[in-house]
């Protein structure tokens, strides 16, 4: 069973109980527009108590009860259904959740939604969609629109600046004028949201072919600034031309990772406020180590020919060079540098195999002690001559290693 399949079951279980139960949201958005959800949400007109009675305690998961969200487990290949009660939500106090909930009918439900595109209701079982806020008209027209008040969506929860963002630029759309106001008078009011959903946000945006686009969209909204200033004082403001030249670089990226992402728009930032960037943001210790990486080892390439072969070797089997080679290569084509290094470091590499870039050590520790030698600092720096003659081909046996230590 798919999860499609699993959310009609659940729905019609619902129906036949006596409640009224449709897909909602980003689902009914991505089905109109002809591409397959990810997720299908349900959304019903039964409290979350009798949702739980219908489903039973054991198949559910109250994880938002007072919200009116029950989670409903199905087989592991159908994974598990949001099922939300239709509601009306109170003040947002903290610009990121309602201080209380009411239920209510799907008309009144649909309106306390973010964009109209999202507001959509659809009723499989009928093939019949039920829409209150014009986001049928709006998909048509390729437009990201608040419902109702633009600036009063925003106040709700602030998450939704960046949401409108990520909606318009993904999906190719226009941002309506209103709620593009909305965003940018408001922009700095983003901070209030916590650093796991802005990095999430950001993840979705920077891993999406259209990760350029909402970029610049972030940087028009004056959004960038506000979660992200180090780049607007190391690029914006220094050079439009660099600002360009990484936008382009963005655009033209073929892997879909975050890291990378990440990487080209910190490419002014200084090393040590990267880090204080991935800190702040709360990014993965693996995210935070690789967009370090990344940006460290920027503009290095175009010396790759010049380098020893042990240089050569060292940098090329390094887990994110693949990454690294992608960037700096779409920059040199951006900025129309020579492509002669990256010829060179293909060359370099398909002319090896994996156990020549990268051979077994000839010594180790244990091997000098065997030898007779005490340990010591010196260890350190005989086999790191060792492994720097070896990468260097210039000697290939334990025998040769040991007459080097001798030497040394």
């Amino acid at each position: 069973m798919t999860a499609r399949e699993f959310s009609i079951e659940i729905i019609q279980k619902l129906t036949s109980a006596g409640y009224t139960a449709y897909w909602a949201g980003g689902c009914v958005r991505d089905l109109l527009l002809g591409k397959e959800p990810n997720d299908f949400d349900v959304a019903t007109s039964a409290p979350p108590e009798q949702v739980r009675d219908l489903f039973g305690k054991r198949r559910t998961l109250a994880v938002g009860e007072s919200f009116g969200v029950i989670i409903v487990l199905g087989p592991k290949t159908a994974g598990q259904i949001e099922v939300a009660t239709f509601r009306t939500e109170g003040e947002y106090l903290d610009g990121r959740r309602p201080e209380s909930v009411d239920f209510c009918s799907p008309e009144e439900d649909s309106k306390r939604r973010d964009f109209t595109i999202n507001g959509m209701f659809y009723d499989p079982i009928a093939e019949r969609v039920h829409d209150f806020v014009g986001g049928e008209k709006d998909l048509n027209r390729k437009l990201v629109r608040a419902i109702g008040v633009p600036q009063d969506r925003m106040e709700e929860d602030k998450l939704r600046l960046l949401r409108a963002v990520r909606f318009t630029a993904l999906l190719c759309f226009e941002l309506e004028p209103a709620t593009a106001d909305a965003v940018k008078i408001m922009a700095s009011q983003i901070v209030v949201v916590s650093a796991e959903r802005i990095s999430q946000e950001l993840r979705k945006m920077l891993a999406h072919p259209q990760r350029a686009s909402a970029m610049r969209l972030c940087e028009e909204l004056d959004l960038l600034a506000a979660i992200l200033p180090e780049v607007v004082d190391a690029t914006i403001q220094v050079s439009l031309e660099n600002w360009e030249q990484s936008l382009q670089v963005l655009d033209r990226l073929d892997v879909a990772s975050f890291e990378m992402g990440m990487a080209v728009l910190l490419s002014d930032v200084r090393l040590d406020s990267v880090r204080e960037i991935c800190i702040r943001l709360k990014l993965s210790n693996q995210e935070k180590e690789s967009i370090m990486w990344l940006v460290q080892h920027q503009g290095c390439l175009d010396q790759f020919p010049e380098w020893t072969l042990a240089e050569q070797k060292k940098l090329v089997v390094q887990p994110h060079f693949e990454q690294l080679f992608e960037i700096e290569q779409l920059r040199a084509i951006v900025q129309e540098k020579s492509g002669q290094p990256y010829q060179f470091i293909k060359s370099f590499r398909s002319e090896r195999t994996a156990e020549e870039l990268c051979p077994p050590e000839l010594l180790n520790g244990r091997t000098l002690i065997e030898l007779g030698h005490r340990p010591g600092p010196k260890f350190q720096t005989w086999l790191k001559a060792v492994r720097e003659a070896q990468l260097n081909e210039e000697i290939s046996t334990q025998e040769e290693a040991i007459a080097l230590i001798k030497n040394l």
